[in-house]
């Protein structure tokens, strides 16, 4: 059974590979726009193909022979149920037994602003005659690694979350999660609603930070356009900084409080605590 990761030169994608390799997968197909960046996976026997989400051709070669497939969801906001929509017509016509999607918690129903292009694309495959499997991963610990020096530097952070949890776990979690879906039977139709064991306020999260760190980081909570405000006096991009505050919103209204149990199913594990990718990261 060949299995294809796309984006697999991205942070997800690369542990999706090595996960499939721990899992002893073969053969492991590695879809990447720049074969470069994957050298020393093809070094361990996978096989790279280059393509581009936005060049059907190159989709259609990189597909040819795989029975499998992860969508790793793009990051051209704008442009990815188009993009997306390129490589499910590719599973298609390669005749792909199941394809996966990286989407967004309850996206049937999700109000964030990341949630469209997510709704967008599973319409598609819901359209589509390719067996699909929905793993809608929830929040990444690692999505607090940018302001995670700063938060430890000035003893604050910032959000506007309010008492809203989040249900994260690590970017491998998912990973080993996504390998297991394509290594396994039983798949098809499934829609995995996927989060941590932990589900967090931000104050909790501020506590985790704290323990890594060995200082003490408090939690001040803001209101979104504040929080929006204060991220682009950081440096950050307007839109960026609107999304990041839309998502906080999102979590105090519980969008991403995960309670399904699907991502420890998968897992067979209970998920990574924040506490430990906060530690490795400040290592």
């Amino acid at each position: 059974m060949t299995v294809a990761v796309t984006g697999a030169s991205g942070q997800l994608g690369r542990l999706v590979v090595e996960a499939l390799l721990r899992e002893g997968a073969s053969p492991i197909v590695a879809i990447v726009r720049d074969p470069s960046k994957v050298a020393d996976l093809a070094e361990r026997g996978v096989d790279v193909r280059q393509a581009s989400y936005d060049d059907p051709a190159s989709l259609d070669r990189a597909l040819d022979g795989v029975d499998r497939v992860l969508l790793i969801s793009g990051n051209e906001f704008g442009e990815r149920v188009a993009q997306h929509t390129n490589v499910i017509r590719a599973a298609e016509r390669a005749g792909v037994e199941l394809l996966a999607y990286t989407s967004i918690p309850r996206a049937n129903d999700n109000p964030l602003v990341l949630a469209r292009e997510h709704i967008g694309t599973e319409a598609v495959l819901a359209s589509s005659t390719v067996p699909y499997a929905l793993l809608r991963n929830g929040w990444y610990w690692e999505n607090y690694l940018g302001g995670l020096a700063h938060a430890v530097e000035s003893g604050v952070l910032h959000g506007a979350a309010g008492e809203g949890r989040v249900a994260g776990a690590a970017r491998a979690d998912y990973a080993e999660a996504a390998a297991k879906v394509l290594t396994t039977d039983g798949h098809a139709g499934q829609v995995y609603e996927l989060g941590g064991d932990e589900r967090l306020t931000y104050a909790e999260l501020a506590q985790a930070i704290s323990t890594a760190a060995g200082k003490q980081v408090d939690y001040r909570n803001l209101s979104e356009a504040d929080y929006a405000a204060a991220l682009q006096q950081a440096g950050l991009p307007a839109e960026y900084a609107t999304v990041l505050a839309d998502a906080d919103s999102g979590i105090a209204q519980g969008v991403l409080d995960v309670t399904s149990g699907d991502l420890q199913k998968l897992l067979g594990r209970p998920s990574t605590p924040a506490v430990e990718v906060f530690r490795a990261a400040l290592a």
